[in-house]
């Protein structure tokens, strides 16, 4: 690892329900520090506060304690954590694909036509849709439409990418090209990633480090991951860790 610590997460706590008799405690003095160009995968049962984690990062929720990134307070969204989420419909369905890239930079304060479809233009070639630029979402596949969910979010150059389980709707195949894809995208890139899985094996063949979180928001295994990428289920080592975050898990 890295020792530039990029993201840092002090006494967490987050509570829904708040002063009522079902307040539910969903995180509960969580700490955790990530370094820059980690790629981290988290792994937890429903429940054990895996999204809440990332949506109080992203500043989309409010919480106790303390969340730094970059050395900075931070409480508030900005483009410096950009989300992608699981569901299929992250885009504007009346917006071209470019248009859609587009928008989250002319928000940015980018308004210069030749450079937004210069920079649309780059961000789709990061995730292999060079030509599909004027299709409207209704005409992508799933895997397509994470496609441009995660260039809308890389074309803003964020330090942080937070992905909430994007592939797990997606059938084997277009999971297994899309995990290829996005590890090409992160072996690139500035940008340090947080990924939330269900799945080991999807853990052990992104991540550089994983992490299983139980009920309360406890981390119970904060692991390197060693095996030499790419990942397979022959690859040496592998057996060990699947079955290490299998028993962790369950």
């Amino acid at each position: 690892m890295m020792d530039d610590i990029i993201l840092e997460v002090t006494n967490l706590s987050k509570t829904y329900d708040n002063n009522t008799e079902n307040e539910k405690n969903v995180i509960k003095s969580l700490d955790l520090k990530v370094n820059r160009n980690e790629f981290v995968c988290i792994l937890g049962p429903s429940g054990c506060g895996k999204t809440t984690l990332l949506r109080c990062i992203a500043g989309f929720e409010g919480f106790e304690g303390s969340i730094k990134v970059n050395g900075k307070e931070t409480v508030e969204p900005d483009t410096e954590r950009i989300m992608v989420f699981q569901d299929f419909n992250q885009l504007f369905p009346w917006l071209t694909v470019e248009k859609n890239i587009q928008y989250a930079l002319k928000l940015k304060g980018i308004k210069d036509k030749k450079k937004l479809k210069q920079m649309s233009d780059e961000a789709l070639a990061k995730v292999k849709l060079e030509g599909n630029e004027k299709l409207y979402p209704y005409q992508l596949s799933g895997g397509m439409k994470q496609r441009v969910a995660i260039a809308k979010a890389l074309a803003l150059n964020p330090t942080i990418l937070l992905m909430d389980e994007p592939f797990a709707a997606l059938d084997a195949m277009t999971r297994n090209v899309l995990q290829r894809e996005l590890l090409d995208i992160y072996e690139k890139e500035d940008c340090t990633f947080i990924f939330i899985t269900h799945n080991i094996q999807e853990a052990l063949v992104l991540g550089s480090r994983v992490i299983v979180m139980k009920e309360g928001g406890n981390i119970v295994v904060d692991e390197e991951n060693s095996i030499e990428k790419p990942v397979k289920p022959s690859s040496p080592g592998y057996g060990e860790m699947w079955n290490r975050m299998h028993e962790a898990l369950y």
